[in-house]
């Protein structure tokens, strides 16, 4: 069971290293949270991917692309421990009516819990035609529009062409009452 994965991990690594497959930054290392009571999204593409540390340690990651999307109450949060002190970093934006709005995202995450709706949704088909950097004959999907309440997503990275936060909040919290997102 281990092998093909190892083969299928060991391809993509290929695959970064000879710039077949994107990886336009190396990730820190760290994951961090994203919630939201809502996102709404257009032109949805889903497949799998990695990402890269700068000592070359890679990540397997679910990469999700999406047009354009608005998100409802959005809440990010990195924790670090420092000098024996827990550390939250907080980010919040997109309340009071007014959504963070996003063009061109793109995730690459671990893992993603939520109430999900799909509009107009094809389930397997070959990555390489969502994106022509995905591994050819991997898994993906992709869908018209995508509605996720109640969004928990940890993930490694977030990059967009446009990321508009609306209300803005940054917030630095130390010590053991240091809270992330979720």
């Amino acid at each position: 069971m281990m092998v093909p994965a190892t083969v299928v991990a060991g391809g993509i690594v290929l695959g970064m290293a000879n710039g077949a497959i994107a990886a336009s930054f190396n990730v820190s290392g760290q994951t961090f949270k994203v919630g939201a009571s809502e996102l709404v999204g257009h032109d949805f593409k889903q497949y799998g991917g990695m990402v890269k540390e700068k000592d070359n340690t890679v990540h397997p990651v679910a990469v999700s692309e999406i047009g354009t999307a608005e998100l409802h109450n959005l809440c990010q949060s990195v924790k670090s421990r420092v000098l024996g002190m827990d550390i939250v970093l907080t980010i919040n934006a997109g309340g009071g009516g007014k959504p963070a709005t996003a063009k061109g995202l793109l995730i690459d995450m671990e893992s993603l819990e939520g109430n999900a709706e799909f509009t107009n949704i094809q389930i397997g088909r070959d990555a390489t035609d969502l994106n022509e950097h995905a591994l050819p004959k991997s898994f993906g999907q992709d869908a018209d529009k995508v509605v996720i309440k109640d969004l928990k997503q940890v993930a490694w990275s977030t990059s967009a062409g446009t990321f508009t936060l609306n209300g803005l909040k940054l917030g630095l919290k130390v010590g053991p009452d240091a809270k992330e997102c979720f």
